[in-house]
């Protein structure tokens, strides 16, 4: 596996990447947003470890970039602990999101944790429900023949969902379908993302009909 590891502190690239070395990994180091767009398109790795707070370019910035048409798994790495920050990280696409300083053998859990989700064999049939049409193979779903644009996670959640209509999934279980078992995220981040799903495919998101709430269970798709 090849890590990109993308921040402005040397002594945060050396510690970490002296780590994944000992774990096996190839690993490649930038101490900006230009230098790690460069690296991305010669090694094309398999994760990237994303500091957000970078000299001249954001690390919102260049993930933002990356997901105009790469889903290489991505887990942000800061300073800032607010989650409004986490949650704008999900939004952009992030697959995690660890806060500094940490702990190496936790970080070293996480990006396992994301490989092994990111590695696993997708399932691969088209599915349509009304005018929704979800290609996972293109990674692109439709509505009314006009293309959505969702996060990795927000692509991944919906069609969980319409792969599985009219059943009600609690919370935990759709961490667990979706982001999987190893994830360091909390329920509230399911709200998150069927918040803004329902922004993108219903006619009136504050009067869902699709992703319905299932008072004291959960979520389900209707269709």
């Amino acid at each position: 596996m090849t890590l990109l590891i993308i921040d402005d502190e040397p002594a945060i690239l050396e510690t970490v990447e002296h780590r994944f070395r000992k774990e096996g990994f190839t690993t490649f180091t930038a101490e900006s947003a230009e230098d790690g767009m460069r690296l991305f398109k010669r090694v094309k790795p398999d994760l990237i470890l994303l500091d957000i707070m970078l000299p001249q370019r954001s690390g919102w910035d260049f993930c933002r970039a990356i997901r105009r048409d790469s889903a290489v798994p991505i887990i942000m790495i800061t300073a800032r602990v607010d989650e409004a920050d986490r949650i704008k990280g999900f939004e952009l696409g992030a697959d995690d999101y660890v806060v500094k300083p940490f702990n190496l053998s936790e970080l070293a859990a996480r990006v396992k944790a994301v490989l092994r989700r990111a590695t696993g064999e997708p399932a691969q049939e088209v599915v349509e429900r009304g005018d929704l049409r979800i290609d996972p193979k293109a990674h692109l779903v439709t509505r009314a023949g006009k293309p959505l644009e969702l996060s990795p996670k927000e692509f991944a959640l919906l069609y969980f969902l319409c792969r599985n209509p009219d059943q009600v999934f609690t919370r935990e279980t759709l961490l667990d379908r979706v982001w999987g078992r190893d994830a360091f995220v909390s329920a509230r981040t399911v709200d998150v993302h069927v918040r803004w799903l329902r922004k993108k495919v219903e006619a009136d998101p504050d009067k869902p009909t699709r992703i319905l709430t299932v008072r004291g269970l959960g979520y389900k798709f209707v269709g």
